[in-house]
């Protein structure tokens, strides 16, 4: 999936003659806390909430530093990158753009957690492993061939590392119910299992986490 095919087509951009007021009403409104500022599809710049609430409420947008770097994505860009750059630059929504700068539309957080929660290997059944492996051992390869020698499949994979550690926790979502022969067998081959979830124990808690990360963005 790349950013062209997930544009969020119900927010409109600012124009360089809104309001700070204006541009306030339209992110309360979308429930998003930055904006891109658009002119005859050429995006300006980006402006946010903290920046909109520090001026005159009759600014106009034209008034403020567009001109200073911003971030943006390319209309082929795979989702992961405009997921990192949402996260690392702690953004809520990133303006796409194609070959000829011209502006496409945006992309929202909200739109990016739906993808993902609507996906193939969120929804399919399945069990959830926590595995803990040194980092110059890691090898999901390996994971994958003892796994499938039991009959299993991984569906999604995910890394994240411990922190004063040379660790990694890498979390596996296996497509059955039950798992306790491919423990066992990960256990054979000396893995440490950190951690495993039943589906419906899984399921309950991303959907209650899904839920609350909803609640928080629509603040």
């Amino acid at each position: 999936m790349i950013a062209k095919n997930i544009l969020t087509s119900d927010i409109l951009p600012l124009r360089p003659t809104d309001t700070a007021a204006q541009a306030m009403t339209m992110m309360s409104i979308y429930r998003v806390g930055d904006l891109p500022v658009v002119e005859d599809d050429r995006l300006l710049g980006m402006v946010g909430e903290d920046q909109v609430n520090s001026v005159d409420v009759n600014s106009e947008m034209s008034s403020f530093r567009l001109g200073q770097s911003y971030i943006y994505a390319s209309d082929t860009e795979h989702i992961f990158e405009i997921l990192g750059k949402l996260a690392e630059n702690r953004i809520s929504v990133i303006p796409v753009l194609d070959n000829n700068e011209q502006y496409l539309g945006m992309i929202t957080q909200e739109a990016l957690l739906q993808y993902y929660a609507n996906t193939y290997s969120f929804k399919e059944v399945g069990s959830i492993v926590v595995i803990k492996v040194l980092k110059n051992e890691y090898s999901l390869s390996e994971m994958t061939r003892v796994i499938e020698m039991e009959g299993a499949t991984i569906l999604a994979s995910f890394i994240s590392t411990v922190p004063d550690s040379n660790h990694l926790l890498v979390t596996l979502k296996i497509n059955q119910h039950e798992i306790s022969t491919i423990l066992a067998a990960l256990e054979r081959y000396e893995y440490d299992i950190h951690a495993t979830f039943a589906e419906d124990e899984y399921t309950s808690d991303l959907k209650s986490r899904y839920d609350l990360l909803m609640t928080y963005l629509n603040v």
